[in-house]
């Protein structure tokens, strides 16, 4: 189960999100460059309970070393596919998330779910001499604060089914629970024993961003976050957009709308626009031209409705203009 995207965009870019990603990436290169110390590097900066409830381990390290280590676990990752796939979910979830919070608010956020991934392990696993590393525990608290926030926002969702990949749209509250159901599962079937991938960091990450959630939420705001948001204020919509056509059962055309801002339509811009119809989803690349005036219309040949004999329509494209202002 593999989110796409959601459909809800940001209104400022996720400056601090964006950072997070790419603090990941430099700490996974320096990983890949330890070479044959990987394993004393990850020992040191991961996150290792056994280092704190055994006295002659932790007389190796220091009172800052022990410290430091819950927060340099969640920026260390055991391979390509671990970070990639925490980088993607971040890329997806992390961005609303900072739209609400702010910045400022949500780094904090970011770095508490974090450390309350890796305690809850830890009191979970005791004595577990197995280092805990990634982001995954902090990406979890996001996804469990982008649930309360936007619980019916819907995620483009690819499920591959034996090797033919499946697209659906899922309300983020379906997608959410799925997601929880088999971290807590593969917790519970895990629980006692060893395990490469920490289940309860997960589950822990996304509890504690439910809570984290409601206490930011009582955090005033500054005016260094007002004129950050300024700053960061996006110019351009997403990328990526679902459209929902319709059109009268006898037209063989299809209709929907296309959102860009006034900036997009005076240079022009490109789109990937997915389609769903019936239990079908297309991906198609729209261009939109330089100086395309709002309520113009885009057609798309022959993505219409299949008619009697063979012959498709047309999908006809509305432009309308989104400032992205608050």
């Amino acid at each position: 189960m593999i989110p796409i995207r959601d459909i809800n965009p940001s209104k400022t870019v996720p400056v601090v999100n964006y950072a997070i990603i790419g603090v990941n990436v430099f700490v996974f290169l320096t990983e890949l460059l330890q070479g044959g110390d990987m394993g004393r590097f990850i020992y040191y900066y991961g996150l290792v309970p056994a280092r704190y409830s055994i006295s002659e381990i932790a007389s190796y390290f220091s009172f800052g070393q022990q410290v430091f280590s819950f927060f340099s676990f969640m920026f260390l990752h055991g391979g390509f596919l671990h970070i990639l796939g925490n980088m993607w979910f971040l890329y997806i979830f992390g961005d609303n998330v900072e739209d609400h919070m702010g910045p400022y608010r949500y780094l904090t956020f970011y770095l508490l779910c974090g450390i309350s991934s890796g305690i809850f392990h830890m009191v979970i696993n005791i004595h577990s001499n197995v280092p805990v590393v990634g982001a995954s525990g902090a990406i979890a608290g996001v996804m469990g604060a982008y649930l309360i926030l936007y619980p019916r926002s819907r995620v483009l969702t690819m499920i591959p089914i034996i090797i033919i990949p499946f697209f659906f749209e899922l309300p983020a509250f379906i997608f959410m629970g799925i997601w929880f159901l088999i971290q807590f599962f593969n917790a519970a079937s895990s629980f006692g024993n060893a395990t490469d991938i920490a289940w309860w960091a997960h589950i822990g990450g996304f509890l504690f961003g439910i809570l984290f959630l409601r206490l930011m939420g009582r955090v005033p705001s500054t005016g260094v976050t007002h004129f950050t948001r300024q700053l960061a204020e996006r110019k351009t919509t997403h990328r990526l957009q679902v459209i929902r056509p319709t059109g009268p059962v006898e037209d063989p055309n299809l209709y929907g709308t296309i959102l860009i801002t006034p900036y997009e339509a005076l240079r022009g811009t490109q789109k990937v626009v997915n389609i769903p119809w019936g239990f079908h989803n297309q991906m198609v690349r729209v261009t939109v031209p330089p100086d395309t005036p709002e309520g113009s219309i885009l057609r798309l040949d022959g993505m219409g409705k299949r008619m009697p004999g063979g012959r498709r329509g047309d999908l006809m494209l509305t432009v309308r203009f989104e400032a992205y202002q608050r």
